[in-house]
């Protein structure tokens, strides 16, 4: 196995040279750099994963991390999981900040600018997708500061990695449960979504729409800023506008206030057909209570650690992740193996 000090001699620089090439650090000559890249890719040069990770030990590390407000109880768990993963890396030196911000590209921009300014390392963020935002995680990872998506993911830019549900595959898995479990051929759906601006709650209501195609019919789309309190104002109109709809997709959050309008505009409706994502505590709690037919999980405590473990490897080795795209599993729940 070649070492830093063979392509020193090689290129004839000194090992701090490579040094700086390999890890991108201080001002190298251009052409010296190029030099010594074409004797690291002749060689086949593979560094030390146990000595990078040591060294990283010695930077102390600062990863931040941006999610979705206080309001939504799905990201408390995604918090849980990160500080899980903290702990771990404290062994390493390795400290983590998290900052909640609503679904707002300004407000995550300005979180980020503040992570920039603290002299953070790297960034794990549910990102709105807005192209505004896609500029300037190209301008991070120009710095040298790698980005990882979580939970929803964003467009056109150079993220390092995905870390969150598959979810046109999860949309399509709501179809199909709304398939088994809707009462009779007559049923018209209804579906409750969050903010537009977020890539996962389009995707979910694209996987489901191509999969349910004509049965049962798709009467009407709300949305509900992912807020109960909306999202009970909002589902109570949409049902006493259409008396018909005896099914409801819950796309995004709000999943509670939209339960509740089911309720006070229906009642415990046997025909009342209601598919949601995530086992929050009240959501766990309309499954006990069969207004919710069925909720798929997607492992929020991994979508918590996960992204800080792929940015803390790539800070220490400069690999990347061997997927770009690292899916949690698609976990139903229904009332009998609701834990």
């Amino acid at each position: 196995m070649a070492t830093i000090k063979e392509i020193a001699d090689l290129a004839g620089v000194s090992r701090g040279t490579v040094d700086r090439v390999l890890n991108k650090r201080g001002s190298v000559n251009p052409q010296t750099a190029q030099k010594i890249m074409e004797i690291v890719h002749a060689l086949d040069y593979k560094p030390n994963r146990a000595g990078l990770v040591l060294a990283a030990q010695k930077k102390n590390l600062k990863l931040g991390v941006i999610l979705f407000g206080e309001g939504n109880p799905f990201f408390d768990e995604v918090t849980a999981g990160v500080h899980q993963k903290e702990e771990d890396l404290a062994c390493y030196n390795c400290t983590v900040q998290i900052k909640r911000v609503n679904v707002d590209t300004l407000e995550q921009l300005q979180a980020i600018d503040e992570f920039v300014k603290e002299g953070i390392n790297g960034i794990a963020i549910s990102p709105t997708n807005d192209p505004r935002l896609a500029r300037r995680i190209d301008e991070l990872f120009e710095q040298g500061i790698p980005v990882v998506a979580l939970n929803t993911d964003i467009k056109n830019c150079k993220r390092i990695a995905f870390v969150g549900s598959n979810y046109y595959q999860s949309g399509a898995t709501a179809a199909g449960l709304m398939r088994l479990m809707a009462k009779n051929e007559s049923t018209k759906i209804g579906i409750v979504t969050g903010s537009e601006e977020i890539l996962c709650h389009t995707e979910r209501i694209a996987g489901f729409t191509n999969a349910i195609q004509s049965y049962p019919n798709i009467v009407a789309t709300i949305t509900n800023d992912d807020d109960d309190f909306v999202s009970y104002d909002r589902t109570t109109q949409l049902l006493k506008e259409h008396p018909e709809i005896n099914a409801l997709f819950f796309a995004a959050a709000g999943v509670y206030g939209g339960c509740r309008a089911a309720l006070a505009m229906c009642g415990q409706k046997k025909d009342m057909t209601i598919i949601t994502f995530d086992k929050v505590a009240t959501t766990k709690e309309m499954v006990a209570k069969d207004v919710i037919s069925a909720t798929i999980c997607q492992e929020p405590l991994v979508q918590g650690s996960k992204p800080l473990d792929i940015l803390f490897s790539y800070l220490a080795t400069g690999d990347l992740p061997k997927s770009e795209y690292n899916y949690t599993a698609v976990d139903i729940r229904i009332k009998e193996n609701m834990d």
